[in-house]
């Protein structure tokens, strides 16, 4: 039997198919969510913009446009540590409990962000 018609078996693949649907099923799940996590946080800055206008539009600067762009990326690089536990708990064995539930997190992490996004609204727009 030459190797070019041996069919691969899985010992061939780098990841066993399980932890491979784990991720694929947290990408899928967590990639349409980000869009939400970013419309909540982005509402909390433009609220606090807003509320105190004219004096925020006055404190607005070049330099504090990239400061805001900078703590956008890394809300998202944090926003990434879902995958951890998600992948984590699809894997132990809990994998249909868990997809009922996860939700859970996206609401308490959304709202953990929301949280310091205001501390740092309230920090540019009212110092």
């Amino acid at each position: 039997m030459s190797s070019e018609s041996r069919r691969p078996t899985a010992s061939d693949e780098p990841f066993p198919s399980s932890v491979r649907d784990a991720v694929s099923d947290a990408i899928r799940y967590w990639e349409l969510r980000r869009i939400a996590y970013n419309a909540v946080l982005g509402l909390v800055v433009l609220a606090y913009f807003a509320v105190h206008w004219p004096r925020s539009g006055a404190k607005t600067s070049f330099e504090g446009i990239l400061l805001v762009f900078v703590l956008a990326v890394l809300a998202n690089v944090c926003y990434c540590a879902a995958y951890l536990g998600d992948v984590f708990v699809q894997i132990s064995g809990l994998r249909a409990v868990w997809q009922r539930w996860r939700w859970v997190l996206f609401v308490i992490g959304t709202t953990f962000a929301a949280i310091i996004t205001r501390w740092f609204a309230i920090g540019f727009f009212t110092a």
